[in-house]
């Protein structure tokens, strides 16, 4: 199978694309850095592993090896074509692979949205050791449930039902020729400078490829058909744990931070007033500045 890498990095930037073979589908990794301890970085909805361009950098200079996968579905990584192959249970062993395939010693898992609800249940599964967990813009499974119970967060969740049903999703994500997928996160953001036409133009650009609409949907509709797929046990999270979390995500009210050190015992929160939820493409500097602080050097 020919594979076009989703985006092409900047000459002298220190990424690169390759190709990851797991046990069970090939990923296309943007890979920056050396080393034993492997920095895995998890995108969310309806980005690509572009989305961490500007942390990658950051995290080679500290001494990490950098891979920031497409996830299923995505760019030119495998795309499953049932709902059930994007259920929790695939995507925290798609983790699982992904760490088993670089041979690491240590591992630092870095995600957001949806690559963060994905990487807190494989935190709190423990299915590989992790020294240190961040999460942007996606609540802790417990908070999330207490706040979808309450008017303020369902409200803001519309689009996970809308999600359910079938075709429309994928029609409204094809919009504009396609278009519609860079306008989403660039209209949604509080920082339009950040997301030009060519930024615009790679996460639509992903989007057109068969089959890709419907593979980012399936995440959604996976989560309400099929929820029982991994068994979270108690919930709780003991290693290092760092929230960055933009104020003004209209999606997840910030309510949804509250009560998170009930379940995670050594945690970091970090709020940033004025940056939307696409908080490390939105106000990068202020994330790196953050992530420079918290985490060590290898």
């Amino acid at each position: 199978m020919e594979r076009t890498p989703s985006w092409n990095p900047p000459e002298g930037s220190g990424t690169a694309i390759r190709f990851v073979e797991t046990k069970g589908l090939t990923f296309e990794v943007a890979e920056a850095g050396e080393g034993d301890h492997l920095a895995l970085m998890l995108h969310g909805f309806p980005e690509l592993h572009y989305s961490w361009r500007h942390q990658m950098p950051l995290l080679a200079e500290k001494g990490y090896r950098v891979w920031a996968p497409n996830l299923r579905g995505y760019g030119a990584t495998d795309r499953p074509s049932e709902v059930r192959d994007y259920a929790l249970d695939h995507l925290t062993q798609d983790v699982a692979d992904l760490i088993d395939a670089s041979g690491a010693k240590q591992v630092t898992l870095i995600a957001h949205d949806w690559g963060a609800i994905i990487a807190w249940l494989f935190a709190i599964t423990k299915k590989r050791p992790l020294q240190r967990l961040i999460i942007m813009n996606v609540p802790h499974p417990m908070p999330a449930r207490r706040e979808l119970r309450k008017w303020r967060q369902l409200k803001k969740s519309w689009y996970i039902f809308f999600f359910q049903l079938p075709w429309l999703p994928e029609l409204f994500l094809a919009r504009k020729g396609g278009d519609v997928v860079g306008e989403l996160i660039a209209n949604t953001s509080c920082n339009k400078k950040r997301f030009g036409p060519d930024v615009r133009a790679i996460y639509s650009e992903a989007s057109k490829c068969p089959g890709a609409r419907r593979a980012m949907i399936n995440y959604y509709r996976a989560l309400l058909r099929h929820d029982d797929t991994v068994d979270p046990g108690d919930f709780t999270i003991d290693i290092p744990t760092l929230m960055v979390w933009g104020e003004e995500d209209i999606a997840i009210d910030i309510h949804c931070t509250h009560g998170t050190e009930e379940w995670v015992s050594d945690l970091t929160l970090k709020q940033l007033p004025g940056v939307s939820h696409w908080v490390q493409q939105d106000a990068p500097e202020q994330v790196n500045t953050i992530l420079e602080e918290w985490l060590p050097n290898t």
